[in-house]
């Protein structure tokens, strides 16, 4: 399946189809939880239209035999797109 489309206006249910089915695909999870976390930031200054702020949190052996800062790159190196582009942050919750 390929990602590399840029969707102008993406909304959140098809940005969690997108982000799990690519985690799926590379990690091994036992859970996974996409929560969407936007309304807390939407009066912020630079708060930007179209642009997200997730929480994500996965229970994975596979992730856990790895440090804190290799699985967040795995993470961040399978959303690379999403993360330009419709992502403004992420907080990654493992167990």
């Amino acid at each position: 399946m390929l990602y590399s489309i840029k969707l102008l206006f993406m909304n959140i249910n098809e940005l969690i189809a997108i982000v799990k089915s690519k985690i799926e695909a590379e990690i091994v999870m036992q859970d996974f939880k996409l929560e969407d976390k936007s309304f807390l930031h939407k009066n912020h200054k630079g708060n930007q239209e179209g642009m997200f702020h997730l929480k994500l949190i996965i229970k994975s052996e596979e992730l856990k035999r790895l440090s804190k800062i290799e699985s967040t790159k795995k993470i961040y190196n399978i959303l690379d797109v999403e993360l330009k582009e419709h992502i403004h942050s992420i907080q990654i919750l493992l167990s």
